[in-house]
């Protein structure tokens, strides 16, 4: 039985998936137009708004950042939560200073049920 997902995991799953389908297209226009001329960053930056990768990119952002705020609200009701309130806080501070802790925040975040 599949697990029921709240909305800000089924948005960044979502958004996820768009984002690498987009990042899919990006690499094949670059390898399409490398054939043909030198990419350069002027290039670059047309083919990232052509292929919808950035915004494929903001999106996934937006909802990195949801699912992030719902997880550290439905925690507070945990009592793991409370129990390690100050441990579980710095990890939510150093989420924009440390990728590895946004990722692994975020790992953790898809699997609160």
């Amino acid at each position: 039985m599949k697990p029921i997902l709240s909305k800000p995991q089924l948005g960044y799953s979502k958004a996820k998936r768009k984002f690498e389908d987009r990042s899919k297209v990006l690499e094949k226009r670059i390898e399409e137009i490398a054939k043909e001329q030198e990419v350069t960053q002027l290039v670059m930056e047309g083919l990232v708004i052509e292929t919808g990768f950035h915004q494929a990119f903001n999106d996934l952002r937006d909802a990195e950042n949801e699912l992030i705020e719902w997880s550290h609200n439905t925690m507070k009701h945990e009592k793991e939560y409370k129990d390690n309130k100050q441990a579980i806080d710095d990890m939510y501070l150093k989420l924009n200073s440390d990728p590895k802790m946004r990722s692994r925040i975020i790992q953790l975040a898809m699997r609160v049920r």
